[in-house]
């Protein structure tokens, strides 16, 4: 029942029968502006976690690329103003490569707020008070507590790599700031998690020992990382992993070298050979990609090797390889020998379960149930393309077809 406050009732009942484009809501703004994505998207199952994210870049484009590749439930703009782009019952691809307390796929049990700003820098008065009152709302409907309100940053894991051989944590810093207890009571966030129960199960290893500081507070505050220039420089106590994290190769990372000449991050490949004294820039301009969005890597492009790119993954199951051949074959099938000498071009996917194929009788949700279409999700099809699971309608995936995904 709507009680009658001069003419304004019929605008208000109007707005709400037609879907309405603003909300106002205890001193709230929100603006639906959904992707086109929003529709594809299955509904979660279940709620139970709130992560928060730094855009690490400007409204514009950040919500021009959150709304193409359906990554956030909700931005909020500086002025504090709050963006719908994914609909908060449905899965928005954020959170990525993701695990907390032994559960992975993040994605599927959370929604993800991104937030107008960086990671090493303080969001505006304007964003607390949004934010507060988003997530006061959003933990009531979900009844989620605080101690599951996470960063980014302290639920995004990589895979082995050159650096770091084994699963590890740090590969993103992203909102890592909002772990600070200040800023969280600002927040109305009274708790947090005390530790790492990923890291603590030994699931995971610390990879930036700054970040896990700053998450968990396990040193004095005091001690911080080199600022300024040398934090951007490789020198031997420093590689471009440490410093742009897993964008080292993206094409928007520039190095610049002491002779001066740059090649851009998707220009390299033998990473053991960067001299001492390359400056790295990230943010650059490049391709718009998914930033949450897995890919296979390949031999040439990501590393010189397998061993470069995998690690101590390198023979495991659990390490995909497409072979130039057409062949697919597991790590744990390959020999020493096959492993040293896999030709440029060679593929990997690094972590995965390799699920089997589409049959008449077996769906890729009969694989690997409603992973099937995250872009984390793999198909192999068999004229030896290689898709993402957002790119893929179930009804029409070819029979043979193999299925890769994260457990």
């Amino acid at each position: 029942m709507f009680r009658r406050v001069g003419s304004n009732w019929k605008v208000f009942i109007g707005l709400c029968l037609l879907g309405s484009t603003f909300l106002w809501a205890q001193g709230l703004i929100i603006e639906s502006n959904y992707s086109p994505l929003n529709h594809k998207r299955s509904p979660r199952k279940s709620t139970e976690y709130i992560i928060l994210h730094t855009t690490e870049g400007g409204v514009k484009g950040s919500l021009e690329k959150l709304r193409r590749y359906g990554e956030a439930h909700y931005l909020v703009d500086t002025n504090g103003k709050v963006i719908r782009i994914i609909q908060r019952n449905r899965i928005a691809f954020h959170a990525g490569r993701s695990m907390w307390n032994g559960k992975t796929n993040i994605d599927s049990v959370s929604i993800g707020i991104e937030i107008v700003g960086y990671h090493d820098k303080p969001i505006t008065s304007k964003q607390k008070k949004a934010v507060r009152e988003l997530l006061r709302q959003l933990k009531a409907i979900y009844q989620i507590p605080d101690t599951k309100v996470l960063p980014h940053s302290m639920v995004a894991y990589g895979r082995p790599n050159r650096w770091h051989p084994v699963s590890h944590r740090g590969r993103k810093r992203c909102a890592m700031l909002l772990a600070r207890d200040d800023i969280r009571r600002e927040l109305g966030l009274m708790s947090k998690p005390s530790f790492d129960p990923d890291v603590r199960a030994g699931r995971l290893k610390v990879a930036d020992s700054y970040l896990n500081n700053v998450l968990f507070r396990v040193i004095p505050v005091s001690v911080a990382e080199p600022l300024g220039v040398a934090a951007t420089v490789i020198d031997r106590g420093r590689s471009a992993w440490d410093i742009a994290k897993e964008n080292y190769n993206s094409p928007g990372t520039l190095y610049s070298f002491p002779d001066g000449s740059q090649k851009r991050g998707d220009q390299i490949s033998d990473w053991n050979k960067l001299p001492p004294g390359t400056q790295v820039k990230m943010g650059g301009k490049a391709p718009e990609e998914p930033s949450e969005i897995e890919r296979v890597q390949v031999i040439g492009r990501d590393g010189s090797s397998a061993s470069e790119i995998a690690g101590a993954a390198i023979a495991r199951e659990s390490t995909i390889y497409f072979l130039k051949d057409g062949r697919v074959k597991q790590g744990s099938e390959m020999t020493a020998e096959d492993l040293i000498n896999l030709p440029v071009g060679s593929g990997l996917l690094v972590g995965y379960v390799h699920g089997g194929v589409i049959r008449s009788n077996r769906r890729a949700f009969d694989i690997c149930g409603p992973r099937w279409n995250l872009p984390t999700t793999f198909y192999r099809l068999p004229d030896g393309t290689v898709k993402s699971g957002n790119e893929m309608n179930e009804r029409s995936i070819p029979l043979g077809t193999m299925v890769f995904f994260q457990p």
